[in-house]
């Protein structure tokens, strides 16, 4: 029994739940003297361990500008607003909905374009073909954590005289031809939550070059307000608390070894998977690093022998944390279908269809990833046993 499945009675890869993420985050002594400035000073925001959290972020980014916020979707929303966006904007369907949402907060309509199928990010030529006389912006997204078509997304928005905005929140510890993603494209708005790879608690960041736009969006976290209490414009309260920039701060100092980490565990998984059949890693353009934020992976279900929800629910059975990202797409939720043109997006609807996310983590131990890794390959050598049970369930 040892060697079946556990959906089939066999001894399940782990006795308690791998989860899916497991956030490293700084040690506590090395945060007490921070925290208990704050608490002495009563500086709760505003204070110093925002500036010093920005800085430290412009230089690790190479740009001008790092400006905290309290999220990336409020970060998005202030960047959309700042850039005077309007009408149409060119956005993938195969992202988090917050891509979207903070669109549809700014009075704009996005029209969904589809990704390429190995990438799974936005498709530069899909991209140009879904551009209407109403367009102002595309919108990309590094997804996962891997970097975007810049140079060929750059040209579409050159052409079209449109700005381009990335979705950086799986940015953190990517690299774009060498050199992290962020000095690309007209802004790129990251986030900090727990999931990532640069922990602030909750938080983001929106890094640009632009100075008109840095100003308004450093405006807009505070309700639109310059300080003379009469708002230029409609702000939010966005503002990042001084405890999540100094948990911020140190985090970034574990960023390059975190992203080195996820590498190697990101090529374990492929030496112990890639050679099933029907089983596919997201495609990584030479000379670009991904974050690995998420360990996204496609499964043919013909090929493989079981579709991507019944290799879900198996994996359950092991005990062994998955996700379905992203399903439903953008496109077929509740919210935002209305926005949909009917333009036919199959490389998107495949992925949401057939991609699960398995547990990634920084300085994950390799012996975890071997057994998940055996758990799939035991549960594609009895697949046909294994639908059958899960038929019977």
């Amino acid at each position: 029994m040892g060697h079946l499945p556990a959906v089939l009675g066999g001894e399940p890869a782990f006795q308690s739940k791998v989860h899916i993420v497991r956030p490293v985050m700084p040690e506590l002594a090395e945060m007490a003297d921070g925290v208990q400035h704050i608490l002495q000073t009563g500086m709760v925001t505003k204070g110093q361990h925002l500036k010093a959290f920005e800085q430290a972020v412009r230089e690790h980014l190479g740009v001008k500008h790092a400006v905290a916020v309290s999220s990336c979707t409020s970060g998005l929303m202030l960047t959309y607003q700042g850039l005077g966006l309007t009408g149409d904007v060119i956005v993938p369907s195969f992202t988090f909905m917050a891509t979207v949402s903070s669109l549809v907060w700014c009075g704009l309509r996005p029209v969904y374009a589809d990704v390429h199928p190995g990438t799974t990010n936005l498709d530069p030529q899909a991209a140009e073909a879904a551009i209407t006389p109403q367009t102002s912006a595309i919108v990309a997204v590094h997804n996962f954590g891997n970097p975007a078509e810049v140079e060929a997304l750059q040209a579409v928005a050159d052409r079209h005289h449109l700005k381009l905005i990335y979705d950086a929140a799986h940015g953190f510890g990517a690299q774009y031809q060498g050199v992290p993603v962020g000095r690309q494209g007209d802004a790129q708005v990251y986030s900090l939550s727990p999931t990532k790879l640069l922990i602030a608690g909750e938080g983001g960041i929106v890094a640009t070059n632009d100075d008109h736009l840095a100003e308004k969006i450093i405006m807009g976290r505070e309700y639109g307000n310059s300080g003379n209490y009469d708002s230029a414009f409609a702000g939010l309260n966005a503002r990042m608390p001084e405890f999540n920039a100094l948990m911020g701060l140190h985090s970034l100092k574990r960023l390059e070894d975190a992203a080195q980490s996820r590498n190697r565990t990101a090529d374990l998984y492929q030496e112990m998977l890639a050679s099933l059949p029907g089983v596919s890693f997201q495609e990584v353009r030479p000379g670009n690093r991904n974050s690995y934020k998420d360990l996204s992976i496609t499964f043919d279900p013909q090929a493989f022998g079981l579709t991507r929800d019944e290799l879900a629910l198996a994996l359950a059975a092991e005990n062994i944390d998955t996700r379905k990202y992203y399903a439903p797409p953008v496109h077929c939720q509740t919210a935002y279908r209305r926005f949909y043109d009917g333009r036919p997006l199959p490389h998107t609807d495949w992925l949401a269809a057939n991609s699960l996310s398995f547990p990634m983590w920084s300085n994950m131990d390799q012996d975890v990833v071997m057994r998940i890794g055996e758990a799939v390959r035991r549960i594609y050598q009895h697949a046909g046993a294994v639908r059958a049970a899960l038929a019977q369930a």
